[in-house]
């Protein structure tokens, strides 16, 4: 089905001129453009080479100028599905972030609560239920957290087995703590802006979790697991966790609870940090990438 799709989006490629075409996460691309006239690239945001052997990975991406990785922990996962001579058309181009859009206009902690968010899909790889722990764990009344996000991208589709456990475990914390479904982008921004501190709590590798840079675009103190491109993502503003660790992410929330200073300080810097790779700075990074690979 997908190659369907790809050979449509392709079928007009004679009458269009020289072009650079990407396949996002779609490696399958690369053999249906036609190489001696375009230049065909992979942009990969996750591991999408997992299933390939090299060999069938040299054969299907040979006609490939480039591969993008959004982190240099996903080109290293990339460079172990190909063959060694190819690895010199990999090149790292971060994720950035929308600035404007998730920005703040007032200070961190802003009341007595510290204002806790966790923002992802709704399912056991984004570990909501870690952070749900970890805020038991440390019965405090003046740590608030909310939770934004469903299995998927729409609040309504039937609750899974994982999405009641969590409602079961948030109940049990009362007014602790508060569950919204998937919510539009803007709604998202809405409630960083009003937030002191994202978590993203993840068991999974992600490949680099740009919610990371979102919630540094709010001004928000990022507490998160330290696996995969996550720490990437981070730059070195924020705090990272063991993953699948709720002592290590409740002694990290304890600590912003207890010195308002270093919360406020994090989310300064980790603002200052976004605004120094938005998505003007990811697009000029592609550019030299492509003039590199193409010329």
């Amino acid at each position: 089905m997908a190659r369907r799709r790809l050979a449509a989006a392709v079928s007009h490629q004679a009458d269009w001129p020289e072009s650079v075409l990407f396949g996002h996460n779609a490696p399958q691309l690369v053999r249906l453009v036609d190489s001696s006239r375009h230049h065909p690239f992979v942009y990969a945001h996750n591991d999408v080479l997992k299933t390939y052997q090299a060999r069938q990975a040299g054969l299907d991406l040979s006609p490939a100028v480039g591969i993008i990785c959004v982190s240099k922990f996903l080109a290293s996962q990339i460079a172990e599905n190909i063959p060694t001579r190819m690895s010199d058309r990999i090149r790292v181009v971060p994720n950035g972030v929308d600035v404007q859009f998730f920005r703040r206009d007032s200070p961190l902690r802003r009341s007595d609560f510290l204002r806790v968010v966790f923002v992802g899909r709704m399912i056991r790889d984004k570990g909501a239920d870690i952070l749900l722990k970890a805020i038991a764990s440390l019965n405090r009344r003046d740590i608030h957290l909310t939770l934004v996000g469903s299995r998927g991208f729409t609040a309504s589709d039937p609750l899974t087995k994982y999405e009641v456990e969590i409602r079961q475990m948030a109940a049990s914390l009362g007014n602790r703590v508060s569950i919204r479904p998937f919510l539009a982008r803007s709604e998202v921004a809405s409630i960083l802006s009003r937030s002191d501190v994202l978590v993203v709590p993840s068991r999974w590798a992600e490949p680099f979790a740009l919610t990371v840079r979102e919630g540094q675009a709010a001004g928000l103190a990022v507490i998160a697991s330290n696996i995969g491109g996550i720490p990437e993502a981070l730059g070195g503003h924020g705090v990272l966790v063991e993953p699948d660790d709720p002592s290590s992410l409740a002694e990290a929330l304890e600590a912003l609870a207890e010195d308002e200073d270093t919360l406020k300080l994090i989310g300064e810097r980790a603002r200052n940090f976004a605004e120094l790779h938005d998505w003007s700075v990811s697009a000029r990074t592609l550019e030299a990438a492509v003039a590199e690979l193409t010329n």
